[in-house]
């Protein structure tokens, strides 16, 4: 620890909840000090990043990008290292207090399950870690005493409701989705929306993979499976709802019918100060809510039919065993397919269908299951892509 600051691990650190993370650390160098810094690929932003924090090591997954790093640090005291490998060993540095997880997609598994075993607090960014194994990563942090602590809107949400509530029996919990750029619209329009369409999320400033899942619901999908694992919650105690507005995060109701909800602006900033400072709250310069400027605050039903992956999602859950970890697999293909544009909209939820139906079913998985989950599915659903052609895929 550096003059009692609490050291901060990020990995994912060029990502949206990433650069906000540091600017949060920025507005309160007095009590954060950046110990680890880590990215897949965006070797200037990292270097950009290491040269204001200083941080004792930087990682980056792309082993092509380290000699760059290396010389560009070279004048600093910043250790400079590569590969995944890297950061599931970093992460359990003795000097580390808190890991923030922000990592894309399945790759925070592992340095989130490292990091846990050698008992640091985890603030999480990274849903598809209790997606993907929520059992196993839940029994680990119950194991070694360690904090999960949410990092994502609804899920802090949620927890801030629960605050003091220990003993008080929850009836259900109820997840506020935007409703993303496509909601009210039509299987015929959806046919057509492009890669540019989908990336204009209505509320909120996110990176590229969760701005489609948004517009897909798969994100929503994937929070559901989430809260689960957090909350420890049956899936008959998760409702989803959207609200266009985005300033109800998430609600809980009690067994007395009561329900508490969390507000704000859609600004992911106060969740991830909460999470680094939890139990306390500190004072910020964030932009306040006005109710004055929302008269209105308007709710509808998730539209399943229409958008199928939050249907698809609570049937995994449902189903259990690596189900979550096939769906989570095949969606990560599908959306970098969209992105890359070799995949439409509407084949994205009929690829992981597909992965649904036929990837091997395991109702109790260990790690290595996931992992064998995760490359089966992924080469399943790339070869569905390159076989089928996409109106084939589309209904």
């Amino acid at each position: 620890m550096i003059n009692n600051k609490k050291n901060i691990a990020i990995l994912g650190s060029t990502g949206s909840v990433g650069t906000q993370t540091l600017e949060v650390i920025r507005g309160n160098d007095n009590l954060f000090h950046v110990f680890m810094l880590s990215a897949n690929s965006n070797a200037d932003l990292l270097i950009q990043q290491a040269l204001e924090f200083l941080p004792a090591y930087v990682v980056i997954c792309d082993k092509n990008k380290y000699q760059y790093i290396k010389e560009a640090l070279a004048n600093t005291p910043v250790k400079v290292l590569a590969g995944i490998e890297a950061i599931i060993d970093m992460v359990t540095h003795p000097d580390i207090h808190m890991v923030l997880t922000a990592m894309v997609g399945f790759s925070g598994l592992e340095p989130t399950i490292s990091a846990i075993k050698a008992g640091k607090d985890i603030a999480l960014a990274n849903k598809e870690t209790l997606v993907v194994a929520g059992e196993l990563v839940t029994g680990l942090a119950k194991k070694h005493q360690v904090k999960i602590l949410p990092v994502d809107s609804e899920h802090s949400a949620i927890f801030q409701c629960l605050a003091g509530e220990e003993g008080n029996r929850v009836e259900k919990i109820i997840l506020t989705a935007s409703g993303g750029p496509f909601r009210g619209k039509s299987l015929d329009f959806l046919a057509g929306v492009t890669m540019e369409d989908a990336l204009k999320h209505p509320n909120w400033v996110m990176g590229a993979k969760i701005t489609i899942d948004s517009a897909s619901l798969m994100n929503k999908g994937l929070e559901v499976i989430e809260a689960k694992w957090l909350f420890d919650l049956d899936p008959s105690q998760i409702d989803v709802i959207v609200h266009p507005q985005s300033i109800i995060h998430s609600m809980v109701q009690f067994e007395d019918g009561s329900i508490k909800a969390q507000m704000g602006l859609p600004d992911m900033k106060l969740p991830i100060q909460y999470a680094m400072t939890y139990p306390a709250r500190i004072k910020n310069n964030f932009k306040r809510f006005d109710f004055i400027k929302y008269p209105e605050l308007t709710f509808e039903k998730p539209d399943t039919k229409t958008f199928p992956n939050l249907a698809l999602a609570f049937e995994a859950l449902k189903q259990g065993g690596n189900m979550p970890c096939i769906i989570n697999a095949a969606n990560e293909v599908a959306v970098a397919g969209f992105l890359h544009k070799s995949v439409s909209f509407l084949a994205m939820s009929k690829i992981i269908e597909q992965c649904m139906e036929q990837i091997t079913y395991n109702d109790s998985p260990i790690l290595d299951d996931y992992l064998n989950t995760d490359k089966e599915t992924r080469i399943f659903a790339q070869n569905l892509i390159k076989q089928i052609p996409l109106k084939a895929l589309q209904f």
